[in-house]
């Protein structure tokens, strides 16, 4: 359940099959003034592309919202488990890239 500003109910489906989730290792974003797009990708060793499995599409409002309820899990998964170690690696690309504007 999910309460917006004005406290109206709003009732959140999740169907069995995008319950089960989609995996990413890589994420492209790129904007435009009223648009943020996010580009899910799986990069599997030994093969020459990531395939794009997910495109989420967020107004500039809703993706400051996503960043801050980010920080906020990553905060709170922290504090129960620990500090969160980033590979450095060269050779594997960064989860979050620039993509350009879109």
């Amino acid at each position: 359940m999910y309460m917006d500003n004005k406290q109206q109910e709003i009732q959140v489906e999740l169907s069995p099959e995008v319950a089960q989730g989609t995996y990413a290792n890589l994420v492209f974003v790129a904007h435009s003034q009223s648009d943020f797009v996010l580009d899910f990708a799986r990069i599997i060793p030994g093969m020459p592309k990531a395939p794009v499995k997910s495109r989420v599409i967020l107004t500039p409002e809703n993706a400051k919202r996503l960043l801050a309820v980010l920080k906020d899990s990553i905060d709170k998964y922290e504090s129960m488990f620990g500090p969160i170690q980033e590979n450095r690696n060269p050779q594997v690309p960064p989860f979050f890239g620039p993509k350009g504007n879109a």
